[in-house]
């Protein structure tokens, strides 16, 4: 945040601060967020107004679709759509953006248009502003100025406008982020009410939001369209398709006029109830000054003290994006639309949704035991209680309102609960929460059935089975810990046991974690850094080769002890930082290290584990400095619900969760001087932990010695009890390591399975050689088995495999097997070569689309034997749609200088995907 910005968020809140001049030394938490950081790059967060934990998001959306529109907000974009009241925070798929309201002036218009011919304005950030809880814009085209704050359930507008006949509120509940309306209704109750509700399809599956609006003046007219089609004047109603609404007013200089709004996944009626109940008045600014005080409350658990205001505005915004998720998702009367469709009231806890899982098992929830307890046993009782509503009887993976979305991979809601039980957390029924998390582990979905017969995941293309098998087994560990605190000891001997599955794919042959098939053979061919998405979620082999969370110290044993898994840890951080795909969520690399995904989090404190902590200290904080500014840009990679911006509240604070369920955190180095944390006194009985960081500087970043509360501290870990216990733990930084403090085997974060524990046999070594095709050749690009004729290319190593179970058709000439088409290979730059005796050849190229669904979003070029023979070449333009093969054939080839055909096929300059794709290959003597 630039000064400037940073004084006007200051003035737009008009929080009962003391002048900025006089607290420039120590700004408060609230007024030390920058709402900004993260809304531009692929950060993925908004600068509206929301409550910790809100349902009620309401914030400005300058677009409804791409991959950096998730969250309904781009600081880079020059125009706002309008203001809609639901959003998510960081994800990296795009939903909700509900019920859209925009203030404008002249012509009625219901699409969103461009400046000047629809509704959407253009906007400066040098008249835009925000903080916690309130959000402040002047719209240039029809010269209002909105301004925005919330409540829990109910968003609040305060819209200025000049002097006009012909001002308007267009309501159109068509807008949506990444989704459209299948069902929509406007309903004119009275003069100053107006009700309704939005159905949605999308990412976030088919969803229903209610609201009722409520106007400070009464309406002139109120014009209805639906479906396209203008309604007479004085209709009251629209319902069914796509509605919107025009509110007309004749408007003064400088008159505002305000507008309530609840919103409810229930009921009208419950809509009407939020709104009645949170906001009764038209006190825009009481509402304003009690989300600033909502906000404080939250933040100022965690005093920190440092010199560097970037470094303030980085950590207390990042802790402030740790508050915004889950969210609540109930009525001030306690009903709610669970998974399972059905309205459920009266529950004796609050509910939650948008668990975004993967990512926030990691530190977002560890996070939450430490500074938001009170909430936690309400989001395990949710969690439990949507295993109960789901058919899978599984507990959550993703879920969003009113449905499971299925995203991502592993079962970490396990994860969380065993978390919260070990830390000792009795706000919900242990037993029955851990039937949950065993009949969880023991379906049969998403590779689950492989893992428990053979061991691992059995992998094909596309699988992702590396990762899956090396995150089912942190969960089993969790499941297992629950077990045995429980007493159902056989079930934790088993458990600990499926903890260790990932040593099944320890390929000694090439030093990494990999995919095997269901016969035990090693897939073909291993690339470190390939297999993107292939064989590892969203991360390459180097990425997932330390994603052993719940066993570091079998994982060290597994890389040949203390020594050689430095020096693998070391080569991470050191190496290239180019993978053979690109895919935005690999970003934050330091050499193949991505701080922007979540795989990576814990891995710079794994150093605590083999006795060079000082390396640890060296590298979280390289991570703090380079890949957390206080700009819009400032967070790397997708703030993901809050576990981004958790890692650096932890790391900051100098210490992390690596098993997040073990309830041992790992020291760092601490970001900040001194953090005095406030812990909560129903739960901590109200006693703080303090942790000073002495002689701390950007150079001062090796810990010379501690102190725990008055006696010398070798440990390079603390436990979550001593922590909650309260107390003060000094750090004493140098600018040189201390290479004996924290090294002995004594003083290392302890072992995580049982004595004695006995772990599976490694897997033979793989040996891969070069294998020869005969001719003809006929390449099934995608697949690691034949299909007919098509055989699977041994030797290729560019790109990754993933397949398809839709239906292709193939009914052009020459078409290979549909098996062909349903599998693929894709990358940035992808380059085969055939050596073939000398000759003509007829070469054949097969491709399908079936990721990209429009025209002009995957450019490709193709050359045979370095002559480019297709440029921008669009395979969806050119099959005439989705799934539909289109063959490309080139006559009389000769084999090159080398005696071979080359084929390369790569990303065209300027494609918007950045991977290119083919699916077959023929190589035909004439």
């Amino acid at each position: 945040m630039t000064p400037s910005r940073l004084l006007r968020s200051a003035l737009a809140l008009g929080l009962l601060l003391a002048p900025l001049s006089a607290r420039a030394a120590a700004p408060s938490p609230i007024a030390s967020v920058d709402p900004f950081i993260g809304s531009d790059g692929h950060g993925h967060t908004f600068p509206g107004a929301v409550l910790p934990f809100g349902m009620a998001v309401l914030s400005p959306d300058t677009r409804t679709e791409t991959w950096d529109g998730c969250s309904g907000y781009l600081y880079s974009d020059p125009a706002i759509l309008g203001f809609s009241h639901t959003h998510l925070s960081g994800t990296g798929g795009g939903c909700l953006g509900d019920v859209m309201i925009m203030p404008t002036v002249g012509a009625v218009h219901f699409d969103a248009g461009k400046p000047g011919d629809g509704y959407m304005s253009r906007f400066s950030h040098q008249r835009e502003a925000a903080q916690p809880g309130y959000y402040r814009v002047y719209l240039q085209d029809p010269k209002v100025t909105a301004e925005l704050t919330a409540t829990e359930r109910c968003g609040f507008h305060r819209d200025t406008f000049p002097a006009s006949n012909a001002a308007h509120f267009v309501i159109d509940l068509d807008h949506g982020i990444q989704n459209h309306a299948s069902d929509s209704e406007v309903k004119i109750e009275n003069s100053t009410t107006i009700s309704g509700f939005r159905k949605s399809n999308g990412w976030g599956g088919d969803r229903i939001v209610f609201y009722v609006m409520q106007f400070s003046k009464p309406f002139d007219s109120v014009t209805l369209q639906k479906s396209g089609q203008t309604l007479p004047l004085g209709a009251s109603e629209a319902m069914g398709g796509v509605v919107k609404a025009s509110v007309n007013y004749h408007t003064k200089a400088g008159e505002a006029i305000l507008v309530k709004v609840g919103i409810s996944g229930v009921s009208v009626e419950g809509a009407r109830r939020n709104l009645k109940t949170e906001i009764p008045a038209w006190n825009f600014k009481g509402v304003r000054s009690a989300a600033a005080r909502a906000w404080s409350r939250v933040l100022d658990t965690a005093q920190v003290t440092t010199p560097d205001p970037h470094v303030r505005r980085t950590f207390y915004t990042n802790f402030y994006l740790s508050c915004i998720g889950p969210s609540l998702f109930n009525d001030v009367d306690g009903a709610y639309r669970g998974l399972d469709h059905r309205v459920h009231t009266h529950p004796k806890f609050q509910n939650y949704t948008a668990f975004s899982l993967w990512d926030t098992y990691r530190a977002e929830h560890p996070l939450l035991t430490l500074l938001q307890p009170a909430r936690v046993d309400d989001m395990v009782n949710t969690l439990l209680t949507e295993y109960h509503q789901q058919a899978s009887r599984t507990t959550p993976i993703w879920p969003l309102w009113e449905n499971e979305t299925w995203c991502m991979i592993g079962y970490h809601s396990v994860s969380v609960m065993a978390d919260a039980y070990l830390k000792g957390f009795r706000g919900f029924d242990g037993e029955a929460a851990y039937q949950a998390m065993r009949d969880t582990a023991m379906q049969d979905r998403n590779g689950q059935d492989t893992y428990q017969t053979l061991g691992y995941v059995a992998s094909t293309p596309g699988m992702q089975a590396a990762s899956k098998t090396i995150e089912y087994a942190v969960d089993d560990w969790s499941i297992a810990c629950m077990a045995d605190a429980l007493g159902h000891h056989d079930d934790a001997k088993m458990f600990y046991a499926r903890a260790a599955h990932y040593v099944n794919l320890y390929d000694a042959g090439t030093g990494f974690l990999r995919g095997r098939k269901a016969n035990g053979e090693w897939r073909p061919r291993f690339d470190a850094i390939g297999q993107i998405n292939d064989e590892y979620t969203e991360a390459d082999a180097w990425q997932y080769a330390f994603a052993v969370q719940q066993d570091v110290s079998g994982m060290i044993r597994m890389y040949g002890g203390d020594a050689a898994f430095a020096n693998k840890l070391d080569a991470l951080f050191a190496m290239s930082s180019k993978t053979r795909i690109i895919i935005p969520d690999i970003t934050g690399l330091i050499g193949q290290y991505a701080q922007g995904d979540e795989q990576c989090h814990h891995i710079a404190y794994l150093y605590d584990y083999a006795g060079q902590p000082y390396k640890t200290q060296k590298w979280t904080r390289e991570v703090m400095r380079r890949e957390y500014q206080d700009t819009p840009a400032g967070e790397c990679g997708n703030v993901d619900c809050g576990q981004m911006a958790a890692w650096y509240v932890f790391s900051a604070l100098g210490f992390y969760p690596v098993n997040p369920s073990s309830g041992v955190y790992a020291i760092g180095s601490p970001g900040v001087d001194k953090a005095v944390l406030h812990l909560d006194a129903k739960k901590y009985g109200g006693r703080t932990f303090t942790v000073i960081a002495q002689n701390n500087s950007p150079k001062n970043v090796y810990i010379q010695s501690a102190i725990w509360n008055g006696k010398p501290y070798e440990r390079a870990w603390i436990t979550h009890r001593e922590l909650t216990g309260g107390g003060v733990l000094r750090l004493v930084m140098g600018p040189k390591p201390n290479t004996r403090w924290g090294a002995a085997p004594s003083v290392r974060p302890p072992a995580t399975m049982p004595a004695g524990f006995v772990y599976p046999k490694f897997p033979a070594p793989s040996v891969d050689k070069i294998a020869a095709l005969t001719i003809p050749i006929h390449v099934a690009c995608g697949s690691d088995d034949s299909i007919g004729d098509f055989v699977s290319d041994p030797n290729m190593l560019d790109g990754q495999q993933n397949r398809t179970d839709a239906a292709v058709e193939t009914s052009v000439p020459n078409a290979a097997p549909v098996g062909v088409y349903q599998s693929e290979r894709y990358g940035n730059d992808l380059a085969y070569q055939y050596r073939v005796p000398k000759g003509r050849y007829t070469v054949r190229l097969h491709f399908a689309e079936d990721f990209d669904k429009e025209a002009g979003q995957r450019l490709e070029n193709i050359a045979v034997n370095g002559a480019t023979v297709r440029k921008d070449f669009d395979i969806l333009q050119s099959a005439g749609g989705t799934y539909k093969a289109i063959v490309l054939s080139f006559a009389g080839v000769r084999p090159g200088a080398a005696g071979a055909i080359s084929i390369r096929v790569w990303a065209a300059s300027g494609s918007p995907d950045q991977n290119a794709k083919i699916n077959g290959i023929e190589i035909l003597p004439e």
